[in-house]
């Protein structure tokens, strides 16, 4: 027995001709392709990334070798031309070769100084702030040498006043030295580092010359370093504040930083006493 199955098919016709085609063929047209939409977002994605990436990463000058480097860095082009190869600046007087230095303006000069470094050593032993210990005994305290100056001074005749005058550029570093150390780590140590290492460089140049001018070329105590060899202990000092400034945000490195200029501003006025041979 033959079996024959028949099938009837209703006739479609092609979808394309279909209405719902046109309104989904407008659609694709319209949007972007969706591998070309990922590749889009994934690109904005990366570079987002890598901004954010450069950012973190963006370095300092003298970064790579420490925090002190980055200070260095600063300090030296605050300098004027004439006092360092990498100093920016234009001498605003006379040359340091230039200075005609008296005897009378040396010991105001060497007076000031003394009350700043009495106060550095006063801040230090006294720690409002934990990191201030790291800094006692360091070798490079100045205020015992300058005490032996002064004294040398008077045996040759000289006559000095009981105090700088409250007016002294000296008592006015001092003051402002106090205040900061009480609440402000990061630019009191600017301070102390550039006070420390610019008299262990530019400091031992001046004084050579004021010597050969009026002390006959006499090496005075604040120009020497008993402690030990120079160079290893400013290394020691180096290391120290490496250590601590790790444990500071770049903000408060950037705010230490900052702080340079005052200190050049202060020292600058306490060296006048030579430069002005009064």
């Amino acid at each position: 027995m033959a079996f024959t199955t028949t099938h009837a098919f209703t006739a479609q016709p092609p979808f394309k001709n279909h209405p719902q085609f046109a309104v989904l063929k407008s659609r694709q047209l319209l949007a972007p392709p969706i591998s070309t939409a990922l590749y889009r977002n994934k690109a904005r994605l990366f570079a987002v990334a890598a901004t954010a990436a450069a950012e973190k990463k963006k370095r300092y000058p003298g970064e790579t070798k420490g925090f002190v480097e980055e200070m260095r860095f600063v300090a030296m082009k605050l300098h004027t031309k004439d006092q360092s190869k990498e100093g920016e600046k234009e001498p605003a007087g006379k040359p340091v070769a230039k200075w005609e230095p008296t005897v009378e303006g040396y010991l105001k000069f060497l007076m000031d100084s003394k009350l700043v470094y009495d106060t550095l050593e006063r801040i230090v032993e006294k720690a409002a702030f934990p990191e201030y210990a790291e800094f006692r005994n360091t070798g490079l305290e100045r205020s015992e040498a300058l005490s032996k100056d002064l004294d040398w001074f008077i045996q040759q005749g000289h006559t000095l006043l009981p105090e700088p005058p409250s007016s002294s550029p000296g008592i006015s570093y001092a003051r402002y030295l106090e205040e900061l150390s009480e609440k402000d780590p990061p630019a009191f140590l600017c301070h102390f580092y550039n006070i420390y290492f610019a008299h262990s460089a530019g400091g031992r140049m001046i004084g050579r010359k004021v010597a050969e001018k009026i002390l006959n070329g006499k090496e005075l105590n604040f120009y020497r370093w008993e402690a030990g060899e120079l160079p290893e202990l400013l290394q020691n000092v180096r290391e120290k504040l490496n250590r601590v400034a790790q444990g500071w945000s770049r903000e408060e490195k950037d705010h230490c930083l900052e702080e340079t200029e005052k200190s050049f501003m202060f020292s600058g006025q306490i060296l006048q006493w030579i430069a002005s041979s009064s």
